[in-house]
């Protein structure tokens, strides 16, 4: 039978990631693709015991729950987040099923078919996916190693009117950069100014490799020019804790929460409360912030082994960012390379990676790829650096003399 599928999830994309990842299930490739943490930092018996504590609460946990969240986890996360410059109050936080949920109900709730929402050059490809979805365009901001460029910022505000500017300006997914304090400010004020919700999307944020000051929050920056906030803050608890969890979050102007937790209430009603319960139950017991520390520890070694690895032919050819923190590099072949047409031939080899051209909103650089440094075990990443090499070089023979 034929199906009348509608317009919208006709011309919607698969995940290039999801779909990349069905290529490395054979346990002979390793994977370098997914932005997967490492699963031995998850706290596993800490989880567990934190189940266990809710299950003596007894069957009303497993009840159904209010759908902003548990009002004990919004109360703790009010803490939590203003150590990171984000001040807000339980009632303008919306717990959501993991950070991408509260991408969408966002665009879902802001947007109507037509819309435009300003990007970075790349973006974060789930989020394109979510803003097919709700049928709106994506328009890309000229971007470098420091955000944004505020001319063009400005020219794309006055030229689209977007009601939305999406940014990750903390150790960016795909290109692990991180924003200056100057062009955070930019953004800010331009999008103040032009009447455009900034969403700040920082799911990374935590993991950062060096100690010392914690970059500013675009929320928090808004916030110093008062009157309502113009500054959507999401976050998650999937690259600290455990992506099972499944536990974000959104804080941000009353008007715009409540309407995220009415569009929700169409969807799923409320996140699951028993992992909620779980998660309070495991961060008021337990050193987060030691552990924490432990994974940025961790995922720094790995990327410097990642670094070290990349040395000497062929990977001269590549050229890739050091971030600060986060989990991926970002790196850019000869400007005649196809991304993709490596994969193939990286697949064969038994490694996979993810190009880049997915995380475009309009011509993308086809040259271009993602490396995670955090999923694959150190003992295996001089095999899989090993294998990439030998598909680097075999596409490089088959290219044609200059």
């Amino acid at each position: 039978m034929e199906r009348a599928f509608s317009k919208t999830i006709e011309r919607a994309q698969t995940s290039a990631v999801r779909e990349i990842l069905k290529l490395t299930q054979s346990s002979r490739v390793l994977s370098f693709a997914g932005g997967l943490p490492a699963e031995d930092s998850f706290p596993a018996e800490a989880i567990r015991a934190a189940y266990e504590r809710v299950f003596e609460r007894g069957a009303g946990a497993l009840q159904y729950g209010v759908t902003e969240g548990v009002p004990a986890l919004r109360e703790w996360l009010t803490g939590f987040l203003a150590e990171k410059g984000v001040s807000t109050s339980a009632d303008r936080l919306l717990v959501t099923t993991g950070s991408q949920q509260a991408i969408d109900l966002a665009f879902r709730v802001m947007l109507d078919p037509g819309d435009t929402v300003l990007v970075e050059r790349p973006t974060y490809l789930a989020a394109l996916q979510a803003l097919s979805l709700a049928d709106a365009r994506a328009a890309e901001v000229d971007s470098d190693d420091e955000g944004m460029l505020p001319d063009d910022l400005e020219a794309k505000l006055r030229t689209h009117r977007p009601k939305i500017v999406y940014v990750t300006p903390t150790f960016s997914n795909p290109g692990g950069k991180t924003w200056s304090a100057e062009r955070r400010r930019a953004l800010v004020e331009l999008a103040r100014a032009h009447g455009a919700l900034v969403i700040e999307d920082d799911p990374y944020g935590d993991i950062r490799f060096e100690d010392g000051k914690r970059v500013d929050a675009l929320f928090g920056l808004d916030a110093a020019h008062g009157g309502e906030g113009n500054a959507l803050y999401l976050g998650s608890f999937s690259k600290t804790v455990a992506p099972a969890l499944r536990t974000g979050f959104a804080a941000g102007p009353a008007d715009v929460i409540r309407m995220m937790a009415k569009a929700k209430q169409a969807s799923d009603l409320h996140s699951s409360a028993i992992d909620q319960w779980a998660l309070l139950e495991l961060v008021t017991r337990w050193d987060l912030q030691g552990h924490i520390d432990g994974i940025r520890r961790m995922y720094r070694e790995r990327m410097e082994g990642v670094v070290a690895g990349m040395t000497g032919e062929p990977w001269s050819l590549l050229r890739y960012n050091r971030p600060t923190g986060g989990m991926f590099l970002w790196a850019s072949l000869p400007e005649t390379y196809v991304a993709a047409d490596l994969l193939k031939l990286a697949v064969e080899e038994g490694v996979a990676f993810v190009p880049g051209e997915p995380f475009y909103a309009g011509a993308p650089a086809r040259n271009t790829l993602r490396i995670n440094f955090t999923h694959t075990p150190p003992a295996l990443v001089p095999e899989g650096l090993a294998r990439l090499a030998r598909a680097i070089e075999r596409y490089a023979a088959a290219m044609p003399a200059k």
